[in-house]
């Protein structure tokens, strides 16, 4: 199993100062590390018995397509409002200042499906909270969640854990 925290890079100060943003761009160019990530999340899902993955925009999208085709199962996208073709369901979230709306097509998931919410990130847990909530919305039953990097030292998965979700996570970072 490679360590995926070497071809991950921090870069100070984005999006704006004070701020240091882990960028995955560079586990994607390399193609070991990618696919060795691809293999991790793997293990981490299909024990989940997910009939659909969803990834959240737009990095989740990233991670959840070729985990689906890996796993033989479904791949939807939740993005932000206006970004979909077609009928949406939408839900309108709190943010620390303000309010966000993020959207899935209306058709994407069947009641009773099981889903797996993917993105690269996992921070405060405040859009994957909003993910869960409007994928229940929808009749969806969260299996859990799953992202490549975890910043530790911020609210997200317990946010999550208060809705009974497991999240699983493949690099954490503690500062």
């Amino acid at each position: 199993m490679m360590d995926l925290k070497q071809h991950i890079r921090s870069i100070p100060d984005f999006p704006k100062e004070g701020i240091l943003f882990y960028d995955i761009s560079t586990l994607l160019a390399h193609a070991g590390a990618w696919r060795s990530c691809v293999d991790q999340l793997t293990a981490h899902v299909k024990p989940l018995q997910a009939d659909i993955l969803v990834g959240i925009e737009s990095r989740g999208f990233l991670t959840a397509a070729p985990l689906a085709l890996e796993l033989g199962c479904g791949f939807a996208m939740i993005r932000k409002k206006g970004k979909l073709p077609g009928p949406t369901i939408s839900h309108t979230y709190d943010l620390e200042y303000g309010s966000d709306t993020i959207e899935i097509q209306a058709d994407a998931i069947e009641p009773g499906q099981r889903v797996v919410i993917m993105d690269d990130l996992l921070a405060t847990g405040g859009t994957a909270s909003a993910a869960v909530e409007l994928i229940r919305n929808v009749g969806g039953v969260v299996a859990g969640a799953s992202f490549i990097v975890e910043l530790s030292f911020l609210p997200g998965r317990s946010r999550l854990e208060t809705l009974d979700i497991a999240a699983s996570t493949l690099v954490t970072y503690d500062e």
